[in-house]
């Protein structure tokens, strides 16, 4: 049944995607931010780390941006014409060393907001830059994203409860984090919002970063995240298929089986852990795809309809 729901989607989906994908890149940048932190980032290294944008693609109609360095942890807003009333959190990737700003974050974003969602794209801090809260320094940032987006609800349109969170590779790691460790106390409160929940209604890491265990892990996400010799016992704490419990939110799941970057073996686990938990989850495995393709590298290949699988998916959450 899947196979022919995907199937039918691939059509439809090849020429739309490539349209929207370089209409995405050159389209303005969003204007609207929200800083997470009032009184600036908790836990800033003796050197705080200087902000740098690179842009990685020599097609001038086609931008593929990352960031380092962030110092000013961040929300991006995409607002829909006409709100759904649901809310995506997006963590883009980029190894813990870096945050993709237009592939795995814009570029879904517009995805999205086309079709009602209000998109938050989080510029997360980076572990390797010496944090105060070290592995633990993302997530603060993605449970504080979830709680703000929750305090403001009314001015955006949308409802408390209809919150999901999307993230690719590293950043599917902050999302599987935060869907199995939103109540983990990684910071001290700082106003009224985190009087809130930071569990996501929906989690869906794609390509994601999941286990920081020898075998499986993402070898540089494991040393910035980790250090260069941690612990079995801090592998583990970090290993997001550990931390999984009845009170994780249905999840989404996707990856190509041919992804030389991240092991395939890290989704499955981390399904595994869910089936075992009673966690409903949603798992789309693809032979060919590799790693990093989001929308734009997805053309073209059965792996193009992803976006609509998550889209269908999150509606039958009572998302969208």
């Amino acid at each position: 049944m899947q196979v022919d729901r995907r199937s039918a989607l691939v059509a439809a989906l090849g020429a739309g995607l490539a349209i929207g994908a370089r209409a995405g890149a050159t389209s303005i940048d969003p204007v609207e931010t929200i800083d997470l932190w009032p009184q600036g980032a908790l836990g800033m290294p003796t050197t705080p780390p200087v902000e740098a944008v690179d842009e990685r693609s020599s097609d001038p109609g086609l931008s593929d941006r990352s960031i380092r360095g962030i110092s000013r942890p961040r929300l991006v807003v995409f607002r829909p014409a006409v709100p759904n009333g649901s809310a995506v959190l997006v963590m883009p990737g980029g190894g813990y060393a870096r945050v993709v700003i237009d592939k795995e974050g814009y570029e879904l974003a517009r995805w999205l907001t086309a079709r009602g969602y209000t998109v938050f794209v989080l510029f997360y801090r980076l572990p390797g830059d010496g944090w105060r809260a070290g592995p633990d320094v993302a997530l603060s940032d993605a449970q504080r994203s979830v709680r703000l987006i929750r305090a403001r609800a009314r001015d955006y349109g949308i409802q408390p409860e209809r919150v999901a969170a999307v993230g690719f590779s590293a950043g599917g790691h902050v999302c599987g984090d935060l869907a199995t460790r939103f109540a983990a106390r990684t910071y001290a409160a700082v106003d009224a919002a985190d009087r809130l929940s930071a569990r996501p209604a929906a989690a869906a890491p794609i390509y994601a970063v999941q286990s920081m265990t020898p075998s499986l892990a993402h070898p540089g996400s494991r040393s910035l995240l980790l250090g260069s010799n941690p612990t079995r016992a801090l592998e583990r704490a970090h290993s997001t298929a550990a931390n999984v419990s009845t009170g994780t939110p249905p999840c989404f799941l996707l990856h190509a089986e041919d992804d030389a970057v991240v092991d395939v073996g890290n989704t499955l686990e981390f399904r595994a852990a869910c089936k075992a938990a009673g966690v409903p989850v949603e798992t789309h495995l693809f032979a060919q795809g590799g790693h990093g393709f989001g929308l734009r590298l997805a053309q073209g290949r059965p792996v193009a309809v992803w976006p609509e699988l998550f889209h269908a998916w999150a509606r039958a959450q009572g998302l969208g």
